[in-house]
């Protein structure tokens, strides 16, 4: 089944998504164990669309079932390794292409109203980066995300600061892959900012792996290893 990978490192992070409000639901959540739990969907894309949300350069490409299922097989072996990072990993299908998507705590990433990564946030980045090595033919785009505390201004202005230090750890740790680093205010709650634990919630970053053209014209060509 084609899915799109969501995981978690060091149990700080959440998960959600959905491709439509027809597709939702149709997804694995990977525990660190490497298990699989069906059905798992979560979150803000519930009902939403990711065609329209501008991830990658191309996860808005329709492809052919036989191209989808062989990419489906490289991410789910990806998923796989992931989850192994004590991670959690929520699968879920867009256009018939299987991507990844990690959602950071900023509790764990961040201090209080800062934009600097902690020595923990900068071990799973980098834990993260060493696991993406062997899959290089993919788009990185990283989204911040706040609460609804403080002026639009502001909260434009952190998280896209938060967004920028992932990127510029993940390059500093090697991670080769195109990157794109977005601040997304709190205009993308996966919670009720009405309460000290949804906007701890909503205070995130989110990381979406995406295969690029590349990827795709080997799996349409049958040279995807």
């Amino acid at each position: 089944m084609k899915k799109i990978l969501a995981f978690a490192l060091c149990g700080a992070l959440i998960f959600s998504s959905c491709s439509s409000m027809n597709k939702a639901g149709k997804g694995t959540l990977w525990g660190a164990g490497g298990g699989a739990i069906a059905g798992a969907a979560l979150g803000y894309l519930i009902g939403g669309d990711l065609k329209s949300a501008a991830i990658g350069a191309t996860a808005g490409t329709a492809v052919g079932a036989t191209t989808g299922a062989v990419i489906g097989q490289k991410m789910d072996k990806k998923a796989a390794e992931l989850a192994a990072l004590n991670a959690k990993v929520e699968t879920f299908e867009i256009n018939g292409l299987e991507a990844i998507r990690i959602t950071f705590d900023n509790g764990i990433l961040f201090k209080t109203n800062e934009v600097v990564l902690n020595a923990e946030a900068q071990k799973s980045l980098q834990n993260f980066a060493a696991a993406m090595a062997d899959l290089p033919d993919t788009d990185i785009t990283i989204w911040g995300h706040t609460d609804n505390t403080g002026s639009e201004a502001v909260n434009k202005r952190i998280s896209k600061q938060r967004a920028a230090a992932v990127e510029k750890c993940l390059a500093d740790a090697g991670l080769k892959n195109k990157m794109i680093a977005e601040g997304k205010s709190y205009d993308l709650p996966v919670a009720s900012n009405d309460t000290a634990e949804g906007r701890a919630q909503n205070r995130r970053v989110e990381v979406y792996v995406t295969a690029n053209e590349a990827m795709i014209a080997a799996a349409e060509a049958g040279t995807l290893k």
